[in-house]
C-alpha cells in the first residue's frame, strides 16, 4: 500500500543555500515500498559573464527518492515548459536544468527545483541567475592634476558599469604591471576605488590608472592615465588632518568579518586611531595599512555599537563615527523530522528559528502553501502523509527543513525487533525484558512463562510499553518467557529465555586514606562473582569516571584475579590537591554491578587568598586587605605581598617591603611601605604553610599612590651654540617613575656668569630636553650658568649642579671671494675662493645651479680650512651660477658675488672599434689597431686617445697616451691582460673598447661589465 511509504524529512537550511539534509531511507525499518524524494544536490546562486565563452548555464538538482523522482523547474516562480515546442533554450539532464545560450532578458531571475514522486513533492531552495559584466573604462582623457608638494589629493577612479559589486580596486604608475606600494602615505578604498595621497612628494610624479578586477567574471580593466604633477613649494607648508575616507553606517551579519576603512589627508602625515565609543574595541580585531583599516573578525551582537576614526597630526585632528549593526540571518533552534506515526493518532509538526529580524516561519506540503508556525494533526488518516517543508526567511536569507510524514496501519509483528532470545538476570537483582512489535493500532500485551499467564505482582510488573519487570530475581524465575501482541489487524508473539546468574559482591571496599602532595596513595577494591561471568572494574573520582589512557601519569590499576575472586588496586602517584575527593570502585558484570566508597584527603601547600584590595594609601604606602583562601588542610604560617608598576607589566613581581616586616598566617592585612609616588600598582598575597607556598591571588585593582614633591633633578645640563642671539640650554630629562605627581615640568634658571640675579623660565613638556631662549641683547659667544629644576603639581624639586655654556655666535658677516672658477670636463668644475678672516668660521658652503633651473640647485660644504672645491655630477654643455658663503653654528653668512661657467660637451659616445690585433715577428709585442672615433655634433673633440694596459683582476696597470690609431703593448709572458682604448676629450674620457691579451693571442670584448665602466670613471676623474 502506498500509504504506509517511510516518511523521510529533508530540510533545506540556507542563508541562500543552506540546507538540513533529509533524514537517510532506513529510519522507518522497512523502506522496501519506497519512500519520497530527499535532496542531495539543490541548486546554487549562478552569475554567468555575459562575454563568457561557456554557452550554457547548468542549474543542479538530485534526490534520493524510491521510485526515483521526476523533476520540473520553476522560473519567478511560474513553470518551465520543458517540451516539443518549449523554449529550445531549456533542456534536461537528470534533474539538472541546462540553460543553453543564455539571454538575459529571458534567463535572469530566480530558478527553483521541484522533485516529485507517488510519496510526495518537495521544492528546493531559491537560486538566482544573474549576468555579470565589467565595462570598459571611458576613452576620455583624464584631466591632469596639479598639486603642491605638502598637499593631500584624491584621485577619482569612477568605476565603469559593472555587475556584481564585488570589485577590487588597484592603482598603476606609468605602466603595467607596475603597481603602487600602498603604505601610511598612500591608501586606496575597496569601496569608491580612490587613490587618497595624505602629503604629496616630488616623487609622486608620473601617470596613474586606476586597475579594477571583477572576481565574479574574471575580468578586469583600467582607465585612461591620470598625470600627476606635484608643485615645488618652499617651504612645503603643513595641513591639519583631514579624513576623506568615512566609513558609513554598517550592517554585518552574525559571524562575518568586515572590514571599516578610515583615512586622511594632512602633513605632517596623520596618524589614525580607532576606538569603540560604548566600550572596548572588540578582542577579536586587527587594524592594518597603517591604520587606514579596522578588520573585524567573526562579528557577534555585542560588538554592535559607534566605532569613531580619528586622524591627528601636528596641525590639527579630525573625527569620523558611524553605527555598526549586527543582525543574523535565518538558523534553526528546532524544526521538523521525518516521522512515523500510527493511524488515528495526534501529531504536531513545529519549527523555531533564530535570527535579526526574527524570521517568518510557513509550512508547504507537497510544494504546496500549508500553514504557518506550526502544524496540528488530530486523528491521522493516510491523506496526511506527504512531503512537507518548514521555511524560515528574514532580509538575510532563506533555510528549508524537509520531512516525510508516514501514517501507518499493520498487524503486529516481531519481525524487526522480536524479543531477546537469551536474557541473564542476577540473583536478587532486577530484570527488564523489551517487547517492542511492529504494529498500527498499538497492541495490547501479554506475557507468560511457559504455559502460565502472568500478572502484575509486587515482583512482577508488566509495563505500559509492554516491557516486563522482574524484582528480586530467583533461580526459579528461569524458563522461557513469551510475549503476545494483538490489535484489530492480528495478533503476533516473540519468546525468550531467562538464565540467572550469582550476585556481584563485594569482598574488600576501598578506606579512606590522608596523604600530602606529592606522596602516592593506593586505594583497595575486591569483589566476588558468578565464574561464568567476566568481572570489570571500574574507578571514578567524584562522579567521574578515571581514563587511565588520558591520566595514566597519575593513576595506575594493580590487577589480581582467581575462580569467582577478584581484586584492583588503584595506584594515585604523586597526589596534587586536585586528586582529593571521593573515589568509588564500580565491579561490574554483564548483568549486575556493585559499587563501594571511600574518601581521599590531600594537604597541600594554601590556596590563593581571595578579594585582594586597597583600603588606603599615601605617597609611599597602602593598607592592603585580602581575605584568607583554603589552608589545604594544614594551617597558614605567613603571607608574602608582591607588587609590580602597571607601567611595565612585563616584568616580574617584587616582594614588598611591609610594616609589620612579617606577616602572620591569621592575618588579613598590611601595609606596603617604600613605594614611589604617584605610581601606579598591583599587588598581590601569596600563602605558605608547612608543605609549602601556595598560588599567589589575583591582582589587586590597579591603585596610584598619592602625589609627592620631586626628588629628582635633572641630570647632564649643558647647552651652548644654536642660532644668533640665542642661548640654548639641555638637560638630561627626569624617568616617569620619578614624576611623583601631575602637570609635570621644568625651571630652568640662568644668569651671565658675573651676575646676581637668576633669570627663570617654565617649561610644562615632562619629556622636554632643550630650552632655547631668544633674546636680541644676549651677546655672542659669552659664559652663561644655568641650572634646572622639576616641578609638579604639589610643589618643586631641587635644583641640578649649575653648569657653564656659552651663548650663540653671530653667523659669519664676511662673505668669501671667489678667486678661480674654471670647467674640468663636460661633469666636473674647480672653485676656489679667498679664506674669511674671522675665526668663528665653521666652514663653507659651495651653492651651484643651471642658470636656466634654480630650482636644481645643489650644494656642498667643506671645512674650514678647505679654500676650494671639485664639484661633479654636473650636466655636460651647460651655463652654471657659482656662489659661496661660510657657516658655524649660528647659520650661514652673505654669498659672494656669482660667478658663471659653461661646462664641456660631453666626451665621444662612440667607443673606439678595435679593427686588428696582431704580434710582432719575435711575438714579445702585441699590436692594436682601432678606427678614428667621429663625435657627434653635441660632443667634444677627439683630442687624443688613451691605452690602459692591466692585468686581469688588478685596478691600476700602465697607462698610454697616443695620437695615433694603434699602439704596441707588451705580449704578457703568463697571466691575462686587458687592454682599455677610449678617446679622451675636453669634456672627458669616452666609452671604452676592451681587449683581452692571453699567452695563446688576443680576443675583443663584446660587452663591459659594470666594474669596467666604474674603472673607466675613477680613471677619467684621475687623469
Amino acid at each position: 500500500m502506498c500509504h504506509l511509504a517511510s516518511l523521510l524529512l529533508a530540510f533545506s537550511l540556507s542563508l541562500s543555500s543552506s540546507i538540513v539534509s533529509g533524514d537517510p531511507p532506513g529510519i522507518f525499518g522497512d523502506d522496501s515500498a519506497g519512500y519520497g524524494p530527499v535532496f542531495e544536490e539543490q541548486p546554487v546562486d549562478t552569475i554567468y559573464p555575459e562575454e563568457s565563452p561557456e554557452d550554457k548555464i547548468i542549474m543542479s538538482c538530485r534526490t534520493q527518492a524510491s521510485p526515483p523522482a521526476t523533476y520540473k523547474w520553476r522560473l519567478n516562480n511560474w513553470e518551465i515548459e520543458i517540451q516539443e515546442g518549449g523554449d529550445d533554450h531549456y533542456s534536461m539532464v537528470g534533474g539538472n536544468l541546462v540553460i543553453s545560450n543564455p539571454d538575459k532578458s529571458k534567463h535572469a531571475g530566480n530558478y527553483s527545483c521541484l522533485a516529485i514522486n507517488e510519496f510526495g513533492t518537495v521544492i528546493s531552495r531559491e537560486a538566482s541567475v544573474q549576468f555579470g559584466y565589467l565595462d570598459m573604462f571611458s576613452t576620455e582623457e583624464r584631466e591632469t592634476v596639479r598639486v603642491r608638494e605638502g598637499q593631500g589629493v584624491v584621485l577619482l577612479c569612477a568605476p565603469p558599469p559593472h555587475y556584481p559589486d564585488d570589485l577590487s580596486f588597484r592603482w598603476m604608475l606609468n605602466e603595467f604591471p607596475v603597481f603602487i606600494p600602498l603604505d601610511k602615505r598612500r591608501f586606496v578604498s575597496q569601496t569608491t576605488g580612490n587613490l587618497y595621497i595624505s602629503k604629496v612628494e616630488g616623487s609622486d610624479s608620473g601617470n596613474y590608472s586606476c586597475f579594477v578586477s571583477s572576481a565574479s567574471i574574471a575580468k578586469s580593466v583600467f582607465s585612461k592615465f591620470i598625470p600627476l604633477i606635484p608643485l615645488v613649494e618652499r617651504p612645503i607648508r603643513k595641513y591639519p588632518a583631514d579624513i576623506k575616507v568615512k566609513f558609513p553606517d554598517t550592517y554585518a551579519l552574525l559571524g562575518q568579518n568586515i572590514t571599516l576603512e578610515c583615512f586622511a589627508l594632512g602633513n605632517p602625515i596623520p596618524q589614525i586611531r580607532w576606538r569603540k565609543l560604548d566600550g572596548e574595541l572588540p578582542a577579536h580585531h586587527e587594524i592594518s595599512m597603517a591604520g587606514g583599516l579596522l578588520h573585524l573578525y567573526n562579528v557577534q551582537y555585542e560588538d554592535e555599537g559607534m566605532y569613531e576614526c580619528e586622524a591627528l597630526n601636528s596641525k590639527g585632528k579630525d573625527w569620523h563615527k558611524a553605527q555598526l549593526y549586527v543582525e543574523a540571518s535565518p538558523e534553526w533552534v528546532e524544526h521538523i523530522n521525518s516521522s512515523e506515526r500510527d493511524i488515528g493518532s495526534d501529531y504536531t509538526m513545529s519549527c523555531l528559528a533564530s535570527g535579526k529580524p526574527k524570521p517568518h516561519v510557513r509550512f508547504l506540503k507537497n510544494g504546496q502553501m500549508y500553514g504557518k508556525h506550526e502544524l496540528r494533526f488530530t486523528d491521522l488518516t493516510f491523506d496526511d502523509s506527504g512531503m512537507y517543508q518548514c521555511i524560515a526567511e528574514n532580509r538575510h536569507g532563506v533555510i528549508y527543513a524537509n520531512a516525510e510524514l508516514r501514517v501507518f496501519v499493520s498487524a503486529p509483528t516481531f519481525e524487526l525487533n522480536p524479543v531477546k532470545q537469551m536474557i541473564l538476570g542476577a540473583k536478587n537483582g532486577r530484570v527488564v525484558i523489551e517487547c517492542k512489535p511492529r504494529a498500527a493500532p498499538k497492541p495490547t500485551i501479554s506475557w507468560s512463562k511457559g504455559t502460565e499467564l502472568l500478572s502484575n505482582t509486587s515482583r512482577i510488573f508488566i509495563w505500559e510499553d509492554g516491557s516486563l519487570e522482574i524484582r528480586n530475581v530467583t533461580k526459579s524465575d528461569e524458563g522461557k518467557y513469551t510475549c503476545f501482541a494483538e490489535n484489530d489487524r492480528g495478533k503476533a508473539n516473540s519468546t525468550g529465555a531467562l538464565s540467572v546468574t550469582d550476585a556481584t559482591k563485594i569482598t574488600l571496599a576501598p578506606s579512606n586514606a590522608d596523604v600530602s602532595v606529592g606522596e602516592n596513595a593506593r586505594m583497595q577494591c575486591a569483589a566476588s562473582h558468578d565464574t561464568s561471568l567476566d568481572l570489570t572494574f571500574i574507578w571514578s573520582l567524584n562522579g567521574h569516571v578515571i581514563d587511565l589512557d588520558k591520566e595514566e601519569e597519575s593513576y595506575q590499576y594493580v590487577m589480581d584475579g582467581q575462580s569467582g575472586m577478584s581484586s584492583c588496586e588503584l595506584l594515585i602517584k604523586d597526589t596534587q590537591l586536585r586528586h582529593a575527593g571521593r573515589y568509588t570502585c564500580t565491579a561490574q558484570t554483564p548483568v549486575d554491578n556493585i559499587t563501594a566508597s571511600a574518601d581521599l584527603v590531600v594537604r597541600g601547600p594554601p590556596g590563593p587568598p581571595g578579594g585582594v584590595r586597597v583600603e588606603e594609601y599615601g605617597p609611599k604606602s597602602v593598607k592592603l586587605l585580602w581575605s584568607q583562601g583554603s589552608d589545604n588542610l594544614s594551617p597558614i604560617s605567613k603571607y608574602t605581598i608582591q607588587y609590580r608598576e602597571t607601567r611595565s607589566p612585563e616584568e616580574d613581581w617584587k616582594d614588598a617591603v611591609t610594616s609589620p616586616p612579617n606577616v602572620e598566617g591569621n592575618a588579613e592585612k598590611a601595609t606596603v611601605v617604600n613605594l614611589i609616588p604617584w605610581t601606579e600598582y598591583e599587588f598581590r598575597v601569596i600563602a605558605t604553610n608547612t608543605l609549602g607556598t601556595g598560588e599567589p591571588s589575583d591582582p589587586s585593582p590597579k591603585t596610584r599612590t598619592e602625589d609627592a614633591n620631586p626628588v629628582v633633578a635633572p641630570s647632564d645640563v649643558g647647552g651652548g651654540g644654536g642660532t644668533s642671539r640665542e642661548l640654548t640650554i639641555t638637560w638630561k630629562p627626569v624617568q616617569p617613575q620619578y614624576f611623583y605627581g601631575s602637570n609635570f615640568g621644568y625651571i630652568i634658571a640662568f644668569k651671565p656668569e658675573n651676575g646676581t640675579e637668576w633669570r627663570k623660565v617654565t617649561v610644562a613638556d615632562p619629556k622636554a630636553k632643550q630650552y632655547v631662549h631668544k633674546d636680541s641683547s644676549i651677546p655672542p659667544a659669552t659664559k652663561f650658568e644655568v641650572k634646572v629644576k622639576a616641578f609638579n603639581s604639589k610643589g618643586e624639586g631641587p635644583f641640578s649642579l649649575v653648569a657653564t655654556i656659552y651663548s650663540a655666535q653671530d653667523v659669519p658677516s664676511e662673505a668669501p671671494t671667489i678667486t678661480e672658477a674654471r670647467t674640468l670636463s663636460s661633469t666636473e668644475a674647480f672653485v676656489s675662493w679667498k679664506l674669511a678672516s674671522q675665526q668663528t668660521v665653521e666652514g663653507y658652503q659651495v651653492r651651484y645651479w643651471r642658470k636656466s633651473m634654480e630650482t636644481e640647485e645643489s650644494a656642498q660644504r667643506v671645512s674650514s680650512k678647505e679654500d676650494h672645491i671639485r664639484l661633479d655630477n654636473m650636466k655636460p654643455n651647460s651655463h652654471y651660477i657659482i656662489e659661496v658663503r661660510a657657516f658655524n653654528g649660528a647659520g650661514y653668512g652673505q654669498f659672494s658675488k656669482q660667478h658663471e661657467i659653461h661646462t664641456k660637451k660631453s666626451p665621444p659616445s662612440q667607443r673606439p672599434k678595435i679593427i686588428s690585433t696582431k704580434k710582432n715577428t719575435s711575438g714579445t709585442l702585441l699590436n692594436i689597431a682601432w678606427e678614428q672615433v667621429e663625435s657627434l655634433a653635441n660632443e667634444s673633440k677627439v683630442q687624443c686617445y688613451k691605452v690602459l694596459y692591466r692585468q686581469e683582476g688588478q685596478s691600476t696597470g700602465t697607462l698610454y697616451t697616443t695620437s695615433k690609431l694603434f699602439i704596441d703593448v707588451p705580449m704578457p709572458k703568463d697571466g691575462d691582460y686587458l687592454v682599455e682604448v677610449r678617446a679622451h676629450s675636453e669634456g672627458g674620457d669616452g666609452a671604452v673598447a676592451q681587449v683581452r691579451i692571453s699567452g695563446g693571442g688576443a680576443s675583443v670584448a663584446q660587452s663591459l661589465s659594470v666594474c669596467v665602466l666604474l674603472l673607466v670613471a675613477v680613471l677619467s676623474v684621475a687623469l
